[in-house]
């Protein structure tokens, strides 16, 4: 049987075989995982797009978002969410987050998700509507699963292709999230245990917003002490508001804190730092993203971020200045007069 030619029917073939992961999403950071995951024996990645779905299962590339990387031969690519995810026992959800409750809906909907399989959240933000964490949203529709959250300092395109990576794997218990890091782990992406779900998805979310304000700041020519200063403090808002929320405040200083927020800051394959550039440099917002061709979870976070801070009283001051740009047309210049022009304070409890 040739599976290149027939991948729904190879999908079905594969259905009886073990299967060891299903990935939702055929963007880059799913066609990534589909592919690190790979090792662990067949993937089924589903992408939304029939036509998306076809090309990927024939040409083996997702040549658009994550260019030159070849989808190994474990890996099976479609668009019938039911085939996917029957009988898989671990479903990895790499959608985004504002597409998140939809996509647990069709899951509940097509009846096909496996009682007991375990699901692992691959997007990072809020959701826009209600502010809400990935996992919440995922536990209240899909609930009686158990649900754990990745993160970390991982650029899709350097996981592809198997560069060494480390992440965070969060559980409701540092005991759960301990049994399943073996299934995620590979020889090149190191996979640590944690008990924070909280405190992994708000730094993974609030780390995009301080990238697009690091972004404005390099394009205003601010310099890499700016930079630097923004980082440290953007470190501050992200764990004054995760702990708040009911993170560990230690979970900010590893991985999926100050790891994630020091690559995504640092790097233009950041697409958050790469819109900050872009808006700095007198873009509109809707250009710019135009421009990505790809979803940048910051902007939608920092609105989502900021309404969270005002309703619980937190100063975000950075995330604050980010909207105003992103999204109140107020000059970048300005608000970075604004910020430093705010009154002296201790830089701990201050």
């Amino acid at each position: 049987m040739d599976v290149r030619a027939t991948p729904k029917s190879d999908l079905h073939v594969a259905a009886a075989d073990r299967v060891a992961f299903a990935v939702l999403g055929g963007g880059a950071w799913g066609t990534a995982m589909a592919v690190a995951l790979a090792s662990h024996g067949p993937i089924r990645l589903w992408c939304r797009d029939p036509v998306q779905a076809a090309t990927l299962q024939s040409s083996r590339f997702n040549q658009r978002l994550l260019p030159g990387v070849e989808l190994p031969d474990a890996v099976h690519v479609s668009s019938d969410l039911p085939a996917v995810v029957a009988g898989a026992p671990r479903v990895a959800l790499a959608v985004p987050v504002n597409a998140l409750r939809e996509t647990c809906r069709r899951l509940r909907e097509a009846g096909t998700l496996a009682p007991d399989a375990a699901l692992f959240l691959l997007c990072k933000g809020f959701e826009l509507a209600t502010g809400e964490l990935p996992h919440r949203v995922v536990s209240a529709e899909l609930p009686g699963h158990a649900v754990f959250v990745l993160s970390g300092p991982s650029f899709a395109a350097e996981v592809g292709r198997g560069q060494p990576t480390a992440i965070t794997l969060s559980g409701a218990t540092l005991d759960s999230a301990r049994c399943e890091v073996e299934v995620v782990h590979t020889p090149r992406l190191r996979v640590y245990a944690s008990d924070d779900r909280i405190g992994a998805e708000v730094g993974g979310a609030v780390k995009n917003v301080i990238a697009i304000a690091a972004g404005i700041s390099d394009a205003l020519g601010f310099g890499h002490n700016a930079r630097a200063a923004l980082v440290t403090r953007g470190l501050a808002e992200i764990a004054r508001l995760g702990v708040l929320l009911g993170g560990q405040a230690q979970t900010f200083y590893g991985l999926a804190g100050l790891g994630d927020l020091v690559l995504t800051t640092t790097s233009d394959l950041s697409r958050n730092r790469r819109l900050g550039l872009a808006v700095g440099r007198g873009e509109s917002l809707q250009a710019a993203v135009a421009a990505l061709g790809q979803v940048a979870e910051g902007a939608d976070t920092a609105r989502a971020v900021v309404r969270l801070g005002r309703e619980r009283g937190v100063e975000l001051p950075i995330a604050e200045a980010v909207c105003s740009v992103l999204f109140d047309g107020v000059p970048a210049q300005q608000v970075v007069a604004a910020l430093l022009a705010r009154e002296p304070r201790a830089e701990f409890g201050g």
